[in-house]
Parts: structure tokens; C-alpha cells; sequence
């Protein structure tokens, strides 16, 4: 049985392990996950989730508290159209985290930043632009765009000196997207140098809506194969979402794919960037304890664990302090779930808003503990210690399982 490490990922004349860490948000791909990715020869994501709020906690600015003192006089107000960030600490927040991660980077790996789209900021277009053009002005190898189709993001950064020179590539759940992706942006002369195709079993928000569950990775992956081969097109595909083995990574692999994207294992990683405690409720977690909601205000359907504290909290909008959702127009379907419940429970001091949760605070604050479909499986690839709790892993041994095991084995660790 062929195992991963029988494959190589190339960009030109650049061989990589064909193992990418996926985006995970705020601060979860760590860059201390990421650079452990690149050491080991392969690709590690950082994510552009809430750089402001990232860039406090690790480099000591004051970007949140900067944000909260200009708006605070905003608090009561349900209108937020006027709760803008700044433009210049959106920019210095990527330049930190980037550069910093990059000075970091050893090996023959690479690291990538993950863009999500859905990060609107109350002006989508200005702040997308900075974010990415930042990113490749403090020497990123790569940008993946995320949550969202992206059809006007290669535009905002065409005219910047990297934009050949770093490799680009765009997360797709159906070959119609990637479609629209390619029609959108022909005239750019600039292919993307991969595409991820994410299918229903990945973890936060999905490319699908509730019927998600009819759909499958390798049907759609070998569609985008066979569309990018019918259009001669030369672009490797990476399959994301379920890849719980090396010997289910070297499947896709044997059938074509370039690299698979896998996240849900490196969650419990001790580069991880979610509390310990939080990592034992993904390890305890049974298969029904999973659920696919519909509380993101993004619109997107999200996969967490039901146990999350997100789910049915009533905090009031943070959008002073954060407002990463806010849309052009200063909206966002929180700010409408958590007024509608105050209306409906005006004597209440404490509420609940069960369809909507506010997305920024609980994110920031490691409350919304959105996993993949496989969580429930993380309990088998470690041991459970005397105290009852369960043993962390090292990302280089959860990734060199992945490059070396075959027969569906999973090495537990040492």
C-alpha cells in the first residue's frame, strides 16, 4: 500500500510534502503550528481571522482597546454603520503577524495565510485589500482565499509586485464555483497556483447549505479533476475535509490530487492555539455530540461540538471592540437575533438567542468550538493518561503520521 510520503507536492521545481495544515481561525493555526508544517517540508496555514485582536495578545499592541475608545459612545446604539476599523492598524496587525511568523520559518516547507472573504469589517472591499496586499508585502509564500467566492480579490492586488511571484490558490466546495472563479478573473492572465476542494465533512463553516450530507469529497474532487483536465488546465487539486489517515491522504493522492489539506488532528496539537482545556471537550467528544447549526451570522452553515458555549448565548454585539461581520452597511444577523430577544424580554437581565451567536467575542474568546466531522475519532489517535484526561500530541508526530502510516493505522504517541 503506497503512502504519503510516495507523493510530492510541485510548484515548478519546488518539491513539498504533499501535507497542507488548513486555516483554522484566530489564532488556532498558530504560527508555531504553521512553522512546524514548513519545518517538516510541507504547508502550514496562519489565518488573517481578526489580526487586530491576534496582534494584541501576541505583540503587546492595543488595537482593540484603541477600536472600543473611539466607538464606546456607539455601545447602546443597534445602528453600527459607523463602527469603522482602522485602515493602518489592519494593515500593521497583518505586517506583524506575517513577517514575524516568516523571520520564524525554517526548513523547506512553506507557510500560507488563510483570507476568509466573510471577514466583511464594515467595508469589505478596502479592508480585503489591505489584508492581502500586507500579507504579500511582509513575505508570505502564499494566500489561500477562503469563506466566500472571491471573483473580485485577485482584481484588488493585480498591480502589487508579488502577485506572480507568491503562489495563490482558492477554496471551492463544487466545480461551479471554481467556474466562477476562473470566467471572474481571465482577463487577470493569472491562474491560481492550486485549488482546495472542501467537501461536507470539514470543520467551521461550510461551501454548503443543510443538505450537505449529500454530497461527498471524492465525487467532487474528481470532478474538478476532470473539468480542469477537459479545460487543460494544469493546476493541482487539493481535497479537504474527513482526511482523518495517511492511508486515506494517500488514496486521494494515488487517485491524482496533489496534497490534502487536513486540520481536525492538529487541533489537539500542543502548537494548537486552542486552550487545553478545550482541546480535552474535542478529545471526550462522541459522534453525537457533533452538529452541523445554522447560528453563524455569516450565512454559511458551521460544524461544531453542541456543547460550545456560542450556542445560545445572549452577550450583548461586540461590534465595538470587534465587528468582523459587520457587512457595507454596518449590519450583521447577530445584531438582529440579540435585539429581537431584548424586545421580546425587556425585563430580563440575562438573555439567550439560540439561532444567531455573536461570532467575533466567542471566537476571540475560544467559545465557538467548531471541529470536523471526525472529532469524535481524536480520542483514538492518542493515549488517556491516569488522570483521565488525554495526552496532547506534537504536531511533527501527528504529521509524520500522516506522511508514513499505511493500512488505516494510526501511531499512538510514545
Amino acid at each position: 500500500m503506497k503512502r504519503v510520503d510516495d507523493f510530492r507536492l510541485r510548484f515548478g521545481k519546488q518539491e513539498l510534502v504533499p501535507i497542507m495544515i488548513g486555516g483554522m481561525g484566530v489564532d488556532i493555526s498558530t504560527a508555531e503550528l504553521a512553522l512546524e508544517a514548513a519545518r517538516l517540508g510541507g504547508i502550514g496555514h496562519i489565518s488573517d481571522a481578526m489580526l487586530p485582536t491576534v496582534a494584541d495578545r501576541r505583540y503587546d499592541t492595543d488595537f482593540v482597546k484603541e477600536k472600543l475608545k473611539q466607538y464606546k459612545y456607539n455601545i447602546d446604539n443597534s445602528d453600527k454603520s459607523a463602527v469603522k476599523f482602522d485602515l493602518g492598524q489592519v494593515a500593521e496587525s497583518t505586517r506583524l503577524h506575517v513577517s514575524k511568523t516568516m523571520e520564524a520559518k525554517r526548513g523547506s516547507g512553506m507557510v500560507f495565510i488563510n483570507c476568509m472573504e466573510k471577514l466583511t469589517m464594515n467595508a469589505p472591499r478596502e479592508t480585503l485589500t489591505v489584508r492581502l496586499r500586507e500579507a504579500l508585502n511582509a513575505g508570505i509564500d502564499g494566500i489561500t482565499l477562503a469563506a466566500g467566492l472571491h471573483l473580485g480579490s485577485l482584481a484588488l492586488i493585480e498591480d502589487h509586485p508579488r502577485f506572480r511571484d507568491a503562489k495563490i490558490g482558492i477554496i471551492v466546495s463544487s466545480v461551479r464555483a471554481l467556474q466562477l472563479f476562473l470566467r471572474k478573473n481571465a482577463k487577470l492572465n493569472r491562474l491560481p497556483d492550486y485549488v482546495v476542494v472542501e467537501g461536507p465533512l470539514a470543520g467551521g463553516h461550510l461551501g454548503f447549505g443543510m443538505d450537505w450530507a449529500q454530497y461527498d469529497l471524492r465525487t467532487i474532487t474528481l470532478e474538478v479533476m476532470e473539468y480542469l483536465r477537459t479545460e487543460k488546465l494544469d493546476i493541482p487539486v487539493i481535497p479537504a475535509g474527513g482526511i482523518f489517515t495517511g492511508s486515506d491522504a494517500a488514496g486521494y493522492l494515488d487517485m491524482g490530487a496533489a496534497a490534502v489539506q487536513v486540520a481536525t488532528r492538529f487541533t489537539v496539537a500542543q502548537e494548537c492555539g486552542l486552550p487545553k482545556d478545550v482541546q480535552q471537550e474535542y478529545f471526550k467528544a462522541s459522534e453525537d455530540e457533533i452538529e452541523v447549526n445554522t447560528i453563524s451570522p455569516t450565512g454559511y452553515p458551521m460544524r461544531m461540538l453542541k456543547s460550545s458555549p456560542a450556542i445560545g448565548s445572549g452577550i450583548r454585539p461586540g461590534c465595538e471592540s470587534y465587528g468582523y461581520i459587520l457587512d457595507a452597511n454596518g449590519n450583521c444577523a447577530y445584531i438582529d437575533a440579540y435585539n429581537r430577544e431584548v424586545a421580546l424580554h425587556p425585563d430580563e437581565k440575562k438573555i439567550s438567542v439560540m439561532d444567531k451567536t455573536c461570532l467575533c467575542t466567542h471566537m476571540r474568546n475560544f467559545k465557538c468550538w467548531t471541529c470536523g466531522h471526525y472529532t469524535y475519532r481524536l480520542k483514538d489517535t492518542t493515549r488517556k493518561l491516569a488522570d483521565g484526561s488525554y495526552q496532547v500530541l506534537t504536531a511533527e508526530h501527528i504529521f509524520h503520521d500522516y506522511q508514513y502510516s499505511t493500512d488505516n493505522k494510526i501511531v499512538l504517541p510514545a
